[in-house]
């Protein structure tokens, strides 16, 4: 079963930003590129659980603010030579409205 959630209007993302939501599996960084593309990951770095909710986007990546791992938005993955993963959910734009699926 697929399950969009509606989140919030895209202007309330920031631009090179993001939005922590919560939910069932935990909290969820919702960030926004230059782009205006959305990604979802669980806001836990891979290396030591640091909020990516709080680091710095660029491109389509993330920079953990506590020892500056870097993570793609769109898989999750660490960019090496770091290595590791978190979780990534499906997120989308449509009619200027940002929809999350936790499954």
């Amino acid at each position: 079963m697929s399950e969009w959630i509606r989140i919030c209007p895209l202007e309330e993302i920031p631009r090179l930003g993001s939005r922590v939501v919560q939910t069932v599996k935990g909290d969820v960084a919702v960030f926004r590129n230059g782009s205006d593309e959305v990604f979802a990951l669980r806001d836990q770095c891979p290396h030591k659980g640091g909020p990516l909710s709080q680091g710095i986007v660029f491109d389509r990546k993330v920079t953990c603010p506590l020892h500056g791992w870097t993570v793609q938005l769109d898989s999750g993955e660490a960019v090496a030579p770091d290595c590791g993963c978190t979780h990534r959910y499906r997120a989308r734009v449509d009619k200027g409205e940002v929809y999350l699926n936790l499954s």
